[in-house]
């Protein structure tokens, strides 16, 4: 069985239809990305995806175990936003350990030594100390992703990571995304970069009005 399983996944939002007879099959180590307009499903499949929404109809199964309202299986994906929804009021270093320390119940100590392990990684490790307001959007994105990191998801997911980033910015961001894909972990990428999404994809998906209109490898 595929690692991530989307079988005639449908969702509402009253009477409007976001997302309609999608069907994926993700394997380990894939790396997909989800190109299309905004409004046509993209964030939505995503946040199903992560646990965040519960689809309609139709089931979502990441390693055999399916998602569900009592089983949202957040801890098996990590999920990074296009804001980077870092607690301001705390350093970057408390931003990485809270939910391993509070929600996970992982020894402090180690969350510590896994998170500056995380922070050098991606090239911050000088910035443990410091609060998001005095990080660049680029840091702070980085920041994030080494916190969705620290939980040892499954799969990691992205939302348009670079979106709210100035263009100086972007690069980065992108270099870290793609250093991940070449450890082999699984991905879906929610982006616009299409040169990016070309090179480092494995596989691409353009959706439109809630469905998947074309699909393949990035050369085709």
């Amino acid at each position: 069985m595929s690692f991530l399983v989307l079988a005639d996944i449908r969702k509402n939002y009253g009477p409007q239809t976001v997302v309609q007879k999608f069907d994926l099959d993700v394997e380990r180590g894939e790396f997909i990305s989800f190109l299309g307009p905004s409004g046509c499903g993209k964030t939505t499949t995503l946040r199903m995806v992560a646990g965040f929404e519960i689809p309609t109809a139709g089931s979502i199964k990441i390693d055999g175990k399916e998602i569900t309202r009592l089983h949202p299986n957040k801890r098996n994906v990590g999920m990074v936003f296009q804001s980077f929804n870092l607690w301001t009021h705390r350093t970057v270093l408390e931003n990485l350990i809270e939910v391993p320390v509070h929600v996970l119940k992982c020894p402090k100590d180690e969350a510590v030594a896994r998170a500056r392990k995380l922070l050098a990684r991606v090239g911050l490790a000088e910035k443990e100390g410091a609060y998001p307001a005095f990080m660049s959007g680029g840091q702070q994105q980085r920041a994030a992703i080494a916190r969705a990191l620290c939980m040892e998801p499954k799969a990691m997911l992205f939302d348009e990571p670079t979106s709210a980033l100035d263009p100086e910015l972007v690069g980065e961001v992108l270099q870290v995304i793609k250093a991940l894909a070449d450890e082999g972990r699984t991905m879906i990428l929610v982006t616009h970069e299409m040169k990016f999404a070309r090179e480092v994809a494995s596989h691409v998906i353009y959706l439109h009005n809630g469905q998947i209109e074309e699909q393949g490898p990035p050369d085709q």
